[in-house]
C-alpha cells in the first residue's frame, strides 16, 4: 500500500550519532577553507572547482546561486568574491554526477520518501524530464514535447484559469520570470506566489507603507560609512557570510555593531577573514560592541524601550531627533509621539527581556550617533506582528532622521539571490494597477486585476480543491511552507504538480494525481539557444541589476533553461489565441528584456545598461528622500505589543537553518557554529527550562503545538543545552514546518508565523 502525502512529506525520525561540542567564538577563517574545499572536493570536478572558484560573483561571471548579498561595485577579490556557503551551493548545483530513468527505475517514490533530505539532494543533478502517472510507483521517462502537451491539456481542462496555481522560487532569473509572469497573466490568474510570501513579504508591506518602497534603502558604500549597524533578528555568519566582510569594514571605519537575536551567533561574536592572511595568522575582528540576547518575538517591546528613552531625552535637551527632516519629510509625528506616551517603559523593557546594563548600552550608542543603519532578516519577519517589527524600526531611523544620507537607512537582507528580481519584474499575486496596464499596453490582452493567491492562499485552495494544478518554478515547495501535513494532503488534491528543478527533491514525492518533474540549466552552467550562447540577470538585496552567464558545459544534453521551459508551456497551452511569440524569446533573451524595459520601471535601455560590468542600481525614492506614500512624506505608524501569555509547561519555539543548510537544501549534517554535529533532530533549549522539566542533554522528546484547537505534533528530538533566553528553543526547519499552523501569520503580509509557535515538550519515555 502505497504511503500517505502526509507521510511522504516529512524526514525520516531516526536519529544519526548527535555530538554537542562547545561552539567557537570565531567564524570563517581556516575552518571554513577547511569545509569549502571538503565539499569542492567531495561533489564537484576538480578542474569544474577551479573554473566556478575563478569566476563566481565576479564581473562578467556568474552569480552565486545562494543568497542577494550584493557583489562590491568596485574592485572584487582576486583570492575569490564567494564564501563558504556559496562553495556549498555551487557544489549542490553542479554536483559531479546526474540521476535519470535508471536512478527512478530502481527506486520508487515510496522509498525516495524515507531517505533523509540530505541525501535525496545529493543523489545528483536530475538529467531528463520525468513522468509519474496515476497510480504508478515509479517516475518515468517523458519527451519535453510531451511534458510541455500535458501541462497545456491539465491547464485548458480547468473550469477556470484561477483552478492553477504557478509558484516561483527565488533562484528564477529576471528574463524567466517576467515570461512565466507574462504567460500566467495571459492564461487568465494572477495566482502567483513566491517565497517572498513566506519571508520577507512583511517587510515589503511595512516599508511600502512607510517609506513608499518595499526594498531596503542602503548601499554597500552606507554600511562602510555607518556610525552605527544594528542586525536584528539575522545570522549572517550562515545565512549571509560575505556580510561579515562589509560589517568588519565598517568597524574598520569606527562603526559600531549591535547583534540583537535571541541566540549569541558566532559569525557577529568574531569573524576571521578568510582572505586577509594576515588576518588568518593573527586572528580575527570582533564584530558586535553589544549583544542583545533578545526573547522570542520581543522586538517591539526593545525598540519601544528605545524610543521612550530616546523622547525623554529630548524633551530635556530638543537635540536628539532631527527635527528639520521630521518636519520637511514625513508625516504623522504628533500622533506617533501621542500614542507612543501610553507605554510604559519598565514594561517595555520587561517584555523584551533585556537586562538594563545591556539597554543603556544600546542606547547610548543610538543617542550618540546619526548615521544608523538596522540590517534585519526573517527572525523580524515570521510573526503574527511581522509588520509592526519592521515599522518600530522605521520609526526609530525617522526620529534620528537616518533616512535617505550616507551611511543611513533600511537594510532588510534577502534569502535567494533574485527573489527581490522577481518580484520587481512581476511575480506577484498583488501587482499594482500600473504594472497591469503596461502589459496591456505592450501585449494587447488584459491582465486579471483581482488579487490571485498568496502561498497560504494557495495552500488553502488546493485542499478545499478550488485549485487542481499546481506548477512550481524552482524551489522545494512542500519543506517550505508551514503546517506540513495540510500542506501535503493539499499538494495531493490537485490533479497535476510540477516541478522546474535543477536536483531531486521532496517536493518530487508528494505528488498530485500525475506529476511531472522538468530539469533545468544551473546557474553555473552555459544556456546554448539558437542566437548563441545567453545572458541573464538577476537583482541583489540593494537593488543592483546585473548580468550572470555560466560556464560549464550543461551536464546532460536533455535539459533546457528555464526560459524555454516557460516559453514551450506557454506556447503549447495557449498555442494560436496567444498574442505573444514565446519562441523568439526562447531564442534570443535580449528580445525579453528589450520588453522589460519598456514595461518595468527602471529598466530603460536594459540590454545596454547590463553590459556594465558591475550592473546598474534601479530607482530608489527613499535613497534620495522621495516617499513614494499616500502622504508623499515617509509615514510613522503606530504599532502594539504583542500579548504573550504562556502557561509554565509552554515555551515560544522560533524555526532556524543549520550552518550546512541554505533554506530548504542540506549541505550536510553538521551546525559547527552552534556545535551540534551529525544531527538535524534537535532542539535548542535554555538549561533552566530543561531542568524545570526535568529533561537533560541529548534526551528524546516530542513537540507538541495547539493553535485555535488544533494539535500538531513533531516526534523524536534531541535536547541540545544553549544559551538562548528562557521560555524560549529553537529547531531547524523543515523538520518542524509540521507545528506551525497554515492560519498564524503576518497581518497584512501573511508570512508564516515560524518564528513564534507557541509549543510544550514532552519526554519520550523508554
Amino acid at each position: 500500500m502505497s504511503k500517505s502525502p502526509e507521510e511522504k512529506s516529512k524526514t525520516p525520525e531516526t536519529f544519526l550519532n548527535l555530538e554537542i561540542r562547545n561552539p567557537p567564538n570565531n567564524s570563517a577563517g581556516f575552518s571554513a577553507i577547511k569545509s569549502s574545499i571538503s565539499h569542492a572536493t567531495k561533489y564537484l570536478k576538480n578542474t569544474d572547482a577551479l573554473k566556478l572558484s575563478l569566476k563566481i560573483n565576479q564581473k562578467g561571471g556568474f552569480d552565486c546561486p545562494g543568497c542577494a548579498w550584493p557583489d562590491p561595485d568596485d574592485d572584487r577579490s582576486s583570492l575569490g568574491e564567494y564564501c563558504e556557503n556559496g562553495i556549498k551551493a555551487i557544489s549542490e548545483e553542479a554536483q559531479n554526477k546526474t540521476i535519470g530513468r535508471q536512478f527512478f527505475a530502481k527506486h520508487s517514490v515510496d522509498e525516495l520518501s524515507t531517505w533523509s533530505d540530505f541525501q535525496i539532494g545529493k543523489s545528483g543533478r536530475l538529467a531528463e524530464p520525468m513522468f509519474l502517472e496515476e497510480g504508478a510507483t515509479h517516475y518515468q521517462p517523458i519527451s519535453w514535447e510531451d511534458a510541455f502537451e500535458k501541462v497545456g491539456k491539465h491547464l485548458n481542462a480547468l473550469d477556470n484559469p484561477d483552478e492553477a496555481v504557478f509558484y516561483t522560487s527565488g533562484r528564477t532569473t529576471n528574463e524567466a520570470a517576467f515570461l512565466y509572469q507574462l504567460f500566467v497573466r495571459e492564461y487568465g490568474t494572477s495566482n502567483l506566489p513566491d517565497c517572498s510570501n513566506m519571508c520577507h513579504e512583511a517587510s515589503g508591506s511595512a516599508l511600502s507603507e512607510t517609506l513608499g518602497i518595499g526594498k531596503g534603502s542602503v548601499t554597500l558604500d552606507d554600511l562602510y560609512k555607518a556610525e552605527v549597524v544594528m542586525v536584528v533578528g539575522q545570522n549572517p555568519g550562515t545565512n549571509h557570510p560575505r556580510m561579515l566582510s562589509a560589517l568588519e569594514k565598517c568597524k574598520k571605519n569606527g562603526g559600531k555593531i549591535i547583534a540583537v537575536n535571541p541566540l549569541p551567533e558566532v559569525g557577529l561574536i568574531k569573524f576571521t577573514n578568510p582572505q586577509n592572511p594576515i588576518k588568518l595568522l593573527t586572528g580575527g575582528t570582533q564584530i558586535a560592541d553589544v549583544f542583545v540576547p533578545i526573547t522570542i518575538n520581543g522586538d517591539v517591546a526593545f525598540f519601544k524601550a528605545l524610543l521612550l528613552k530616546l523622547l525623554e531625552k529630548e524633551e530635556e535637551t530638543s537635540s536628539v531627533f532631527d527635527k528639520e527632516f521630521i518636519e520637511k519629510f514625513t508625516h504623522g509625528y504628533e500622533t506617533f509621539i501621542s500614542d507612543l506616551k501610553t507605554f510604559n517603559f519598565d514594561d517595555c523593557l520587561k517584555a523584551s527581556g533585556i537586562s538594563k546594563q545591556i539597554f543603556e548600552e544600546v542606547f547610548h550608542l543610538i543617542l550618540n550617533n546619526n548615521k544608523i543603519i538596522v540590517c534585519w532578516a526573517m527572525g523580524l519577519t515570521q510573526h503574527q506582528n511581522a509588520v509592526d517589527n519592521i515599522r518600530e524600526i522605521v520609526n526609530l531611523l525617522l526620529l534620528k532622521g537616518s533616512i535617505g544620507k550616507e551611511g543611513a537607512g533600511t537594510c532588510p537582507v534577502r534569502g535567494h539571490s533574485n527573489v527581490q528580481g522577481d518580484r520587481t519584474v512581476g511575480i506577484w499575486e498583488s501587482a499594482p494597477q500600473a504594472f497591469l496596464d503596461k502589459i496591456e499596453e505592450k501585449y494587447g490582452f488584459k491582465p486579471l486585476n483581482k488579487h490571485g493567491y498568496s502561498v497560504i492562499e494557495a495552500i488553502k485552495a488546493m485542499y478545499e480543491k478550488k485549485a487542481r494544478v499546481f506548477f512550481g518554478l524552482g524551489g522545494n515547495f512542500i519543506s517550505a511552507v508551514p503546517d506540513t501535513d495540510y500542506s501535503a494532503k493539499a499538494l495531493a488534491n490537485c490533479n497535476l504538480t510540477v516541478h522546474v528543478s535543477t536536483k531531486l527533491n521532496r517536493s518530487h514525492l508528494v505528488t498530485g494525481n500525475e506529476a511531472l518533474i522538468l530539469p533545468c540549466l544551473g546557474r553555473t552552467e552555459k544556456d546554448y539557444q539558437k542566437t548563441g550562447l545567453q545572458i541573464q540577470s538577476v537583482e541583489n538585496s540593494m537593488g543592483i541589476v546585473s548580468s550572470t552567464k555560466g560556464i560549464l558545459e550543461p551536464c546532460s544534453e536533455a535539459l533546457l533553461s528555464e526560459v524555454a521551459v516557460v516559453c514551450g508551456v506557454a506556447n503549447a497551452t495557449l498555442k494560436n489565441k496567444s498574442k505573444v511569440n514565446w519562441l523568439q524569446y526562447r531564442d534570443d533573451y535580449n528580445l525579453v528584456r528589450n520588453d522589460i524595459s519598456e514595461v518595468v520601471a527602471g529598466f530603460e535601455n536594459y540590454n545596454k545598461r547590463l553590459q556594465k560590468p558591475s550592473g546598474f542600481y534601479l530607482p530608489n525614492g527613499a535613497r534620495s528622500r522621495e516617499f513614494s506614500t499616500n502622504t508623499g512624506k515617509a509615514q510613522f505608524s503606530i504599532n502594539k505589543l504583542p500579548n504573550w501569555k504562556l502557561t509554565d509547561d509552554e515555551l515560544i519555539m522560533m524555526t532556524i537553518r543549520s550552518h550546512d543548510q541554505f533554506n530548504t537544501t542540506i549541505y550536510g549534517l553538521n551546525d559547527r557554529y552552534r556545535g551540534v554535529f551529525n544531527e538535524r533532530r534537535i532542539i535548542f533549549m535554555n538549561r533552566e527550562d530543561m531542568k524545570a522539566r526535568k529533561l537533560v542533554e541529548k534526551q528524546v522528546v516530542n513537540l507538541k503545538s495547539e493553535y485555535k484547537g488544533v494539535i500538531r505534533e513533531a516526534h523524536n528530538f534531541k535536547v541540545v543545552p544553549y544559551d538562548i533566553p528562557k521560555n524560549c528553543c529553537a529547531t531547524y526547519f523543515p523538520e518542524t514546518n509540521v507545528l506551525v499552523p497554515l492560519d498564524s501569520f503576518a497581518h497584512t503580509a501573511k508570512t508564516p508565523a515560524s518564528k513564534s509557535v507557541v509549543i510544550t515538550v514532552e519526554a519520550v519515555k523508554n
